[in-house]
C-alpha cells in the first residue's frame, strides 16, 4: 500500500472506461462515488446496478464495490479503486418506501432527495418556490437514516435543504456544491446552508464543475484552493470534502438527460443557455483524475497542515461515512 495519502472523490460521472480506472489509479485516487442514475426508474436502475457488476468483474483488478465504509481502506490494502454508489435523485424508489432498504442492500450507498425539480420528496432549487420535505420525504429520511443510506441535498432548494437536516438523525451531506459567496450558482449553497451541514456533522464536496465557479473554466486552482480555505473558516475543515463532479468522455446527450429526463419537450439548459448548451470547457489543472496531486500541492499552498490536507483530500469522506452509512442493526450489534 502507498504511503500516499487516502484520497477519495465524493462525485464524478464520467463514461467509465478502462482508460479512465486506470487514471484514477494514477492519480491515486482510492475511491469515488459514482452516480448510478439520475431520472431512471426501479427497473432501470438495476440495470445501471447490472452494467457495474460487470465492470467489477471485467476490471477486478483496478476497481471493486463499496458497499460498507470499511471497504474503501480494504480497497486501497489491495491496491483498487473503491466504487460506491449514489442516486442524483429519489427516481430509484419510486413511491415506494420499501425500495429505500432494498436499494441500499443492493449498493446505494447515497441518495438525493431531489434533482432541481419538485419530487416526490422534497423540493429542487430551480423551483420558484421551495415547500420543503413532504409527507413521503419524511418518512424516507426516518427509513434512509435506519437502513444506512445517506441523505444528499447538492440540488435541493434552501428550505428543503435545513428541513432535512433538522428531521434527520444522521449528518446530511452536499456531495458536489460551492458556496454562492463564491460564486452565485443556483446549485451553490448560502453559508446558513453550510453552517446547518457542519452543526449536524456532515460533509461538503467541492465541485470543480465550471458552471460552479467563478469565471467558469477560467478560475484558476489558487482561487479555488483560497474559496475551501475561506469555507473552513465558515464550517470547520473536518466537515470539507471534494466533490468535483467530473464527467469525462461523456456525450452531449447525457447531458441533456441530466437536465431534461422525461419530464420536458422545451429544451432546459441547466446552467448554461442557448448560446452555451453543451459541456462546459474543462479546467486545465482537473482535467481528469491523474491531476489530484495538483489539488493537494493547491491546499498546501493557501496553508493547509499535512493533516487538514488529508482530512479535505480523502479521511473526511471516510469517516462521514463510518457515522452515516452503517446501518442501524449492525451499530447496535457493535455495542
Amino acid at each position: 500500500m502507498s504511503n500516499a495519502m487516502l484520497t477519495v472523490d465524493g462525485l464524478q460521472y464520467s463514461n467509465w472506461s478502462r482508460e479512465i480506472f486506470e487514471q484514477m489509479r494514477e492519480g491515486g485516487v482510492d475511491a469515488v462515488h459514482a452516480t448510478l442514475v439520475y431520472h431512471e426508474t426501479i427497473r432501470e436502475t438495476l440495470s445501471r446496478m447490472g452494467e457495474w457488476n460487470r465492470r467489477f468483474e471485467e476490471h477486478a483488478d483496478l476497481i471493486m464495490p463499496v458497499r460498507q465504509p470499511g471497504d474503501i481502506r480494504r480497497a486501497r490494502q489491495q491496491g483498487r479503486i473503491g466504487i460506491f454508489l449514489g442516486a442524483q435523485n429519489c427516481s430509484p424508489i419510486e413511491d415506494d418506501i420499501d425500495m429505500v432498504e432494498i436499494m441500499r442492500d443492493l449498493g446505494l450507498l447515497i441518495m438525493q432527495l431531489t434533482y432541481n425539480n419538485q419530487s416526490l420528496l422534497a423540493c429542487g432549487c430551480y423551483e420558484a418556490e421551495d415547500s420543503g420535505i413532504t409527507r413521503f420525504g419524511r418518512q424516507v429520511i426516518r427509513e434512509m437514516n435506519r437502513v444506512g443510506m445517506v441523505i444528499d441535498m447538492s440540488h435541493s432548494g434552501e428550505r428543503s435543504t435545513l428541513e432535512a437536516i433538522e428531521l434527520s438523525s444522521r449528518p446530511v451531506i452536499i456531495s458536489h456544491a460551492n458556496p454562492a459567496s463564491f460564486h452565485p450558482a443556483k446549485r451553490n449553497k448560502s453559508d446558513k446552508v453550510l453552517r446547518a451541514i457542519a452543526e449536524c456533522d456532515g460533509l461538503l464536496g467541492f465541485s470543480a464543475y465550471p458552471f460552479h465557479l467563478k469565471n467558469g473554466p477560467d478560475c484558476t486552482l489558487a482561487e479555488y484552493c483560497e474559496m475551501i480555505a475561506r469555507t473552513a473558516d465558515l464550517m470547520g475543515v473536518e466537515h470539507l470534502g471534494m466533490g468535483t463532479d467530473l464527467c469525462q468522455n461523456q456525450p452531449t446527450s447525457v447531458l441533456e438527460w441530466m437536465r431534461n429526463g422525461r419530464w420536458s419537450k422545451d429544451m432546459d439548459y441547466g446552467e448554461g443557455s442557448a448560446t452555451n448548451a453543451g459541456w462546459p470547457a474543462p479546467l486545465p489543472w482537473l482535467r481528469d483524475s491523474r491531476d489530484f496531486p495538483s489539488l493537494i500541492g493547491g491546499l498546501r499552498d493557501v496553508g493547509f497542515s499535512e493533516r487538514e490536507v488529508a482530512g479535505i483530500m480523502g479521511q473526511n469522506w471516510v469517516a462521514l461515512l463510518e457515522r452515516t452509512a452503517t446501518p442501524r442493526q449492525c451499530l447496535n450489534q457493535a455495542a
